[in-house]
C-alpha cells in the first residue's frame, strides 16, 4: 500500500502536540493557541460525523472570514469530506445553481444569510443547516427547528482526537470550488489533497515561511487566494493568522503595527485603497519582511508609488485550477517590476505557441503547467476538463512573455474573462442574464479600465423593436440576479453589435 501525505485536517493537531500554547488564530482580535483549536475541530468531527457526513460527501460554507471558517476547514478535511465554499456575494439563483450542481446536503451559514438559507432549502434538498454568529458572542436570533446552532452543539461535542474510520488519500477531493463559467455557468473546479499540500510546499519557499511568522488573512476565504495562498500556508508551517470579518484599508496598517506582522498579501485594489485613503507614513510596518499582490492586473504606477514610499511590493500570480504558478523574488520585485516572477518550484509551467512549443525569450505564448498543483478536473464535467487539461498540460487561456533572464510577464487573457476588485468576471455569465430579459434582443459585456477596481464591466446592448427601457431598468433587473461586481458599471444602447461571418461578437472591436 502506498504511503499517503498528511491529511490536510490532522496538520493542526500535530502542532498541537509541538506548540499547544502558541497562537495559532487571532479571530477579532481573540486568541486562540493550537491546542484550543485543536480541541474546536475536535468538537467539530464529532459533531459532522453524527450527522451523517462521511468520505466524500459535499459541505457548503456560507460565512464571512472568522474562527469557524478555519474550524470548518480542518474538520471537513479530516473526515475527507468535501469542502464547497460559497462566495457570500453571490444572487440567489447563483447559490442555488452551486449547491444544486455540487448536490450538497449540508450548510453552515453565518446567521446574516438566514433568509438564503431559508429559500436554499425552499428549493434544494439540504438536509444539515448550521447556523455560526461569528462574533465573539453573537446576537441572539429566532432559528427554525431545522436550523442547529454551531455554538450550542460545539459546547455539547467532546474535544477529544476521535479516529475516522476511513483514509483519505492523496488525490482525494478535498475542496470544490466554484468560478464562474465561460459558458454563463460557475463550474466546480476539485481539488485535491495534495494540490493543497503542495501549494503550501511551495507559498513556504516563495513566503520563506517559519513557525514564527504572522500573516493578514484579507482576502475572503471563499477564495483560493484567502484559504490555499494565504491561510493554509501559514497554519501548515505552525505560524499565526489574523482574520476578522473585513478589514478596512486602515484597519489593515493598524493590525501590522500592533501585531507585528510578518507578512502582508492583498489584492492590488485594497493596496491602491491604502495609497490614496490612509498616511502610510504614520504606521510603523518595519516588521513585515515581504509585501504580496496577485490575482488581478497591477499596474506599475501603483508598485512605483508604494517604492516611493520605500515599499516593495512583488507579485504572484496563479488561478483556482492551479495554485500560485509564479512568484516574484522579494529581493528582485523592484528591478523586475511589473513582472510575475518564474515558476514554482512544485510544478512544471512553461509558456507555449499555438503548436505547443516553447516560445522564445520576447516571444508571447500561453501559460501551461503540469504536475502536482493541477486540480484534478472540473466536477462532474468530463467535457469542460477534457478542453483545459490535455495530455496532463493544464492550459491557462493566459497570454505571457518571458525575457532573457526567465522572468515571466502577463500580456493579456485569451479568455474573455476580466477581474474587477479582485473578482472574476466572466461576460458570458452576465451576458446570459441580460439576454433573459424580455425587452433584450443582444448584448455583449467587456471589461473596461478603471481607476479604483482595476477594471469594470461594460455592456452593449441592442433592444427589441419598440421597446424602451433604461440603465435603471437594467441595473434592477441584474441586481435580483447576479452579484453587484458582476454587474456592469457602463451600459451603451447599440443599434448592432460587431459580428464573424459565424454570428460571433468581435469583442477585440467593442474594446
Amino acid at each position: 500500500m502506498t504511503e499517503r501525505i498528511i491529511n490536510t485536517g490532522e496538520w493542526i493537531e500535530r502542532w498541537s502536540y509541538i506548540q499547544p500554547e502558541k497562537t495559532a488564530v487571532y479571530s477579532n482580535g481573540v486568541p486562540y493557541s493550537y491546542r484550543a483549536l485543536n480541541e474546536r475541530i475536535n468538537k467539530l468531527t464529532h459533531i459532522l460525523l453524527a450527522k451523517g457526513i462521511r468520505k466524500g460527501d459535499r459541505v457548503a460554507v456560507l460565512l464571512h472570514n472568522c474562527l469557524q471558517y478555519v474550524e470548518i476547514f480542518f474538520a471537513v478535511s479530516k473526515i475527507g469530506g468535501i469542502l464547497v465554499p460559497l462566495n457570500w456575494r453571490l444572487a440567489m439563483p447563483e447559490l442555488e445553481f452551486i449547491i444544486k450542481d455540487s448536490r450538497t446536503r449540508s450548510v453552515i451559514f453565518e446567521e446574516e444569510f438566514l433568509e438564503s438559507a431559508v429559500k436554499l432549502r425552499d428549493v434544494v434538498a439540504v438536509e444539515t443547516c448550521i447556523s455560526c454568529a461569528t462574533g465573539p458572542k453573537g446576537k441572539e436570533i429566532d432559528l427554525p427547528d431545522w436550523i442547529e446552532d454551531y455554538e450550542t452543539l460545539m459546547d455539547n461535542a467532546p474535544a477529544e482526537k476521535i479516529d475516522v474510520p476511513y483514509r483519505t488519500g492523496d488525490n482525494d477531493p478535498h475542496i470544490l470550488m466554484y468560478t464562474s463559467g465561460t459558458t454563463g455557468l460557475p463550474k466546480g473546479a476539485v481539488l485535491s489533497h495534495k494540490k493543497t499540500f503542495f501549494n503550501v510546499l511551495n507559498a513556504g519557499i516563495y513566503f520563506d515561511l517559519t513557525r514564527h511568522d504572522i500573516a493578514i488573512i484579507a482576502r475572503p476565504l471563499f477564495h483560493s487566494g484567502g484559504l490555499i495562498v494565504e491561510l493554509a500556508p501559514v497554519l501548515y508551517k505552525g505560524g499565526t493568522v489574523i482574520i476578522q470579518r473585513r478589514f478596512s484599508p486602515e484597519e489593515i496598517l493598524k493590525t501590522v503595527e500592533r501585531y507585528r506582522v510578518t507578512i502582508l498579501e492583498l489584492p492590488a485594489t485594497v493596496y491602491n485603497f491604502i495609497l490614496h485613503e490612509c498616511e502610510i507614513e504614520r504606521y510603523d510596518l518595519s516588521t513585515v519582511k515581504c509585501f504580496y499582490t496577485g490575482g488581478e492586473r497591477v499596474s506599475t504606477s501603483l508598485l512605483k508609488a508604494f517604492y516611493e514610499k520605500g515599499i516593495v511590493i512583488s507579485q504572484i500570480y496563479g488561478l483556482t485550477e492551479a495554485s500560485t504558478l509564479f512568484w516574484l523574488p522579494y529581493d528582485m520585485a523592484h528591478k523586475k517590476m511589473g513582472s510575475v516572477g518564474k515558476p514554482v518550484f512544485h510544478a512544471d509551467v512553461r509558456i507555449v505557441d499555438e503548436r505547443g512549443m516553447a516560445v522564445p525569450p520576447g516571444g508571447i505564448g500561453e501559460i501551461i503547467v503540469k504536475g502536482p498543483v493541477v486540480m484534478n478536473g472540473y466536477w462532474e464535467r468530463p467535457d469542460l476538463t477534457k478542453d483545459i487539461i490535455k495530455n496532463s498540460w493544464l492550459h491557462t487561456g493566459d497570454l505571457a512573455t518571458m525575457d532573457e533572464e526567465g522572468f515571466v510577464y502577463i500580456v493579456d487573457r485569451k479568455k474573455d474573462m476580466f477581474i474587477s476588485g479582485g473578482e472574476n468576471v466572466y461576460p458570458a455569465e452576465v451576458e446570459k442574464v441580460l439576454l433573459s430579459h424580455p425587452d433584450i434582443l443582444d448584448a455583449a459585456v467587456i471589461g473596461v479600465e478603471d481607476e479604483r477596481w482595476g477594471e469594470v464591466g461594460k455592456a452593449f446592448i441592442i433592444l427589441k423593436p419598440g421597446k424602451r427601457i433604461d440603465e435603471g431598468d437594467i441595473n434592477s433587473f441584474l441586481n435580483e440576479r447576479l452579484a453587484r461586481y458582476k454587474i456592469p458599471k457602463y451600459i451603451e444602447f447599440v443599434d448592432r453589435l460587431p459580428k464573424t461571418a459565424s454570428g460571433k461578437i468581435r469583442k477585440s472591436l467593442l474594446k
